[in-house]
């Protein structure tokens, strides 16, 4: 399945948890609603996978823990903040290539309607 097709189904689920829960409470809820959301759905996802630091032929530092991969080819960044900003764009297309994954979601659930909260990163995604 293409990425994009998978960030549309994510992005579905995603609809229905902040229809059920609405916006203010915290990103750990929100996790977890959204990872039972994608198993009713029966979509493939691992929750707070660890990803390795490399460099220079080393492993450095702690491992990242990704809060969402969804069909092992979209990372999902769950969020529950006032606004996402440069700094979480950013750390998620780091992610992407530590990962070597295409596409990535930022989904902030304190927004009054959720479609203001989806942010797509590329990573060289083909269409």
């Amino acid at each position: 399945m293409h990425e994009n097709v998978i960030s549309k189904k994510i992005i579905g689920a995603a609809i229905e948890v902040h229809k059920i829960l609405g916006p203010g409470l915290l990103e750990s809820v929100y996790e977890e609603a959204l990872c039972h959301e994608l198993y009713l759905r029966g979509i493939i996802f691992t929750r707070q996978q660890t990803v390795p630091i490399p460099y220079k032929g080393i492993k450095i530092g702690t491992d990242l823990r990704l809060d969402l991969i969804v069909e092992n080819k979209v990372i999902v960044d769950v969020k529950a903040k006032e606004s996402v900003n440069r700094l979480d764009r950013a750390k998620l297309l780091t992610y992407l290539g530590l990962s070597d994954k295409r596409l990535g979601l930022i989904i902030n659930f304190h927004e009054e309607m959720l479609r203001d909260g989806v942010e797509r990163i590329v990573n060289e995604l083909a269409e």
